[in-house]
């Protein structure tokens, strides 16, 4: 059978309890090839149901529902299975079966927990932030996984005073930090207005990476092993800016 869901946690805690006695589900927030006469559910979000099923859970595993926090997030085509796997098999355990790496659904959710995590630790050192007029600061970011709010508590720690928009252009949506509260909006474009002296920080910023640089010494597949490239898009020192006046050292909004 196959179990469609709306992405949340609550649905997925109703999927499953109605998947538990399927010995072959296969469980998915997106789209998939259907097979002639294969068997579909659509699942409905039961909050009653939901909160009895996380409640049991909790018993077996205190931080379960971190694990499957984490694990939605991830942006592995693979991670509604990597979950649904993961949890049956707490259910059937009763007990922690996160050192359980022995068993192929506890190895698969490591690496998929371990993936996001180790993206987040990435992104506290790729994010840039633009200066506004407002004085705000903005940052686009497109990460592979859904973390633009747990990047908050990092930069919030180091700016507690200065607003800031951490933009996901990729999924439309934006954690945002007002100098004292933190909420997540959805936000397809972005129009911001820059300070007048921003494309001078990118100027001096781009000067600074290529004082350090030492051309004869490059290590181009170690760099982009420490840097990939798909994350160079909002950088300035690895992207070229341009402006309307083919200024290189401008920056760019996403669009």
């Amino acid at each position: 059978m196959i179990y469609f869901y709306d992405g949340t946690k609550e649905a997925f805690l109703t999927a499953l309890v109605l998947s538990f006695r399927d010995s072959d589900p296969f469980l998915t927030s997106g789209n998939k090839q259907l097979v002639l006469g294969q068997e579909t559910a659509f699942v409905r979000t039961d909050q009653d149901k939901a909160k009895k099923v996380e409640e049991r859970l909790l018993s077996f595993d205190k931080d379960c529902m971190h694990d499957l926090d984490t694990i939605l997030r991830s942006g592995d085509v693979g991670k509604d299975n990597v979950a649904l796997a993961y949890f049956r098999l707490l259910a059937e355990k009763k007990c922690p079966v996160r050192m359980m790496l022995g068993e192929d659904a506890v190895l698969a959710a490591d690496e998929c927990i371990h993936r996001v995590g180790f993206e987040i630790h990435r992104f506290h050192g790729f994010v840039r932030f633009l200066g506004t007029a407002s004085g705000a600061l903005y940052a686009p970011i497109s990460p592979d996984n859904d973390i633009c709010d747990l990047l908050v508590p990092h930069f919030r720690a180091r700016m507690p005073k200065i607003p800031f928009v951490i933009h996901d252009v990729k999924r439309k949506k934006a954690a945002v930090y007002d100098g004292e509260n933190t909420f997540l909006a959805p936000l397809d474009e972005a129009e911001v207005v820059l300070a007048a002296d921003e494309t001078a920080w990118q100027r001096l910023w781009r000067k600074y990476y290529d004082s350090v640089n030492i051309p004869s010494r490059e290590r181009l597949k170690q760099m982009r092993g420490y840097m990939p490239v798909r994350y160079w898009k909002f950088m300035p020192e690895k992207r070229p800016f341009h402006d309307a006046e083919g200024d290189e050292d401008a920056p760019v909004l996403p669009s």
